[in-house]
Order: structure tokens, then sequence, then C-alpha cells
């Protein structure tokens, strides 16, 4: 399922997710792209921008009148623009209440405003918090553990209220734990995959907080791609987990990424440590809602991790 010939806005279109976005959207489409480069890195999109139906706009969701502007005759907006990170969040909540929060809520005003057809929102798992009722599904009762989840529960919110008063069709994809290309393991808040890769084949030993038997449910970014593709040309609105489906630990995924980088991970084991406070210690997806917009993961855990350690070898 694609998009074609329309006129589309990926905020935080340089990071991670949604530069994955840009690359699947931009050959059939206009694409706008708005990132202040806080966390996303132009090099994501370089690849794109010599192409005349791609737009770069350095700024933040948290300037409303640049987004008035910016989303005039758009189609549909994809609103990647987020603080990501739990600990960050815990840090700093001011600036994860501004970015995650005023921000979506800005993205909603100038859409309203321009009359977009649908708003898809990334939201997360981290919204259940510690239910420990499995696989998660959207109707249980949101436990958020974190500012980070507070912030993207709210926007959730914000995302019905737009539907059911003011019109906007708006879905919010709960992301679970999404991994790939192109995701940061420099930063101090990064992802356990990107580090764990970029230890294993430095052959130094990553570290595990707990006891490693927490589980996660990971899906690859290509995956996620295709999710909210699905999602915008459906009708549904509200929340939708986007997960593999399935549940694995972070002892069994230690595994494999040590088994996929091969003679650099010879001899390295893991390393444990106190668990991280707002970090859940079950995640499991019950992904039945996305599957009636035709969403249905491609690719398995392995599959993805090895095209993912492939990348980080480069």
């Amino acid at each position: 399922m694609t998009i074609k010939n329309k006129k589309v806005l990926v905020t935080g279109g340089a990071g991670f997710i949604g530069s994955h976005l840009v690359e699947e959207l931009y050959k059939d489409n206009e694409v706008i792209i708005i990132d202040n480069l806080s966390t996303g890195k132009l090099e994501n999109i370089e690849p794109f921008l010599n192409n005349k139906q791609v737009e770069f706009i350095n700024g933040s969701v948290t300037d409303l009148t640049l987004l008035k502007s910016a989303f005039r005759g758009v189609d549909y907006i994809f609103h990647e623009a987020a603080v990501t990170s739990v600990p960050r969040s815990i840090n700093d909540p001011v600036i994860t209440n501004d970015v995650n929060i005023t921000g979506t809520l800005n993205v909603l005003i100038a859409a309203c405003d321009n009359r977009v057809k649908k708003v898809v929102y990334a939201s997360s798992s981290a919204v259940y918090g510690n239910n420990p009722n499995m696989p998660l599904k959207e109707e249980y009762a949101p436990d958020p553990l974190s500012p980070y989840a507070v912030s993207k529960l709210t926007g959730e919110y914000f995302c019905k209220i737009f539907s059911e008063i003011y019109g906007l069709s708006a879905a919010s994809l709960r992301y679970f734990n999404v991994y790939g290309l192109r995701q940061n393991p420099d930063s101090q808040y990064a992802a356990v995959i990107p580090i764990f890769i970029r230890k294993i084949l430095a052959g130094e030993p990553p570290v595990i907080y707990g006891d490693g038997e927490q589980t996660r449910d990971f899906v690859f970014v290509k995956d996620v791609v295709q999710a909210n593709i699905m999602a915008a040309l459906s009708e549904v609105t509200g929340p939708a987990n986007v997960g593999a489906g399935e549940t694995t630990s972070v002892n069994k995924l230690t595994g494999i990424i040590i088994k996929l980088t091969g003679d650099q991970a010879t001899g390295v084991k893991p390393v444990y440590s106190e668990p991280r406070p707002g970090d859940p210690r079950q995640s499991h997806a019950d992904i039945s809602t996305a599957k009636t917009f035709g969403f249905s993961p491609c690719y398995s855990l392995e599959e993805g991790l090895k095209i993912t350690c492939q990348y980080f070898k480069i």
C-alpha cells in the first residue's frame, strides 16, 4: 500500500523513523520535512534533498505560526517530532512537555486550520506502564510511569478531541520498540538495539539494566513505515498498537546480536546493572486493531537485526 501524487508533511523528518517515512514517500509525492535538528540529522535526509519534490524546513513544532504556513495544501501529516527518551523526560520534564504536548497541539491546530485529510501521530507503548495483562490492548487503562509517557498519552487525547469536536481525522500509533537503520547509538538516551550492536562490534560488553528477563516487542522500522501509510489511507482514528506482536527478552535479544555480529563478538558477554526508573517490566503488543487497516509485520526479529547489524558494520 502506498500514497501517490499527494502533498505530505513529516514532522521530525530528519529523525530515525521520520527519515524512513520520507524515504518511502518522496518518490511518488511532494514531501515537506520539518525538523529543528535537535536530535534529527541532516545526513539522514541528504540523499533526498536534491529532489525537487522534497522541501526541508529547519523549524520546530513549538512554532505554531510556522506550522500554519507550512501545512497549506498538505493532504497527510505524519507527526514524528518528539522528545522520545524516558530518561531525558525524567531529567527534563519541561522540554518534554513543550515539544510533545504543546507541539502536538500546535500540529493539530494547524492541520485543522488547513483542512488536512489526516494526521498520523506517533504515540508510544509507554502509555501502558506496567500493566501485567499481556498482550497489551488499546482498551486497557493507561498507566504512564514517566513524563514521556504522560506527554504521549496527552497527545492521544488531543487527537481524540480534535477528531470528535473539530472533525479532524487523526490516528495515534502506539509504537512498541522500533529499531533499524539510522537509529542513533551515540546519544546517552539511545535505544537498546543500536547501543548493543555498537558495543558488541567493538568487542565491549553491553550493559543490561535489570536481570535481562524483561521483555519487549521489537518491530523493524520498515514495518512501522507501512503501518503509518496504511493508517493514513484508512478510516481508522484513535489508538492502534504497532509492534511485531511477539515478545523477546533482553537476554535473548543480546544473544541474537552476538550471533549475528560473528567474529567481532567473540568472548563478549553482557554485564548487568540496576533497573532504570520508568522502564516497564513487560511489553507485548496486541496488533489486532492495526490489522484492521491492513498492517502485518513483514520482518522477523532476526531478519531485521541482520539488516541493522550490517548497517552498523559499514
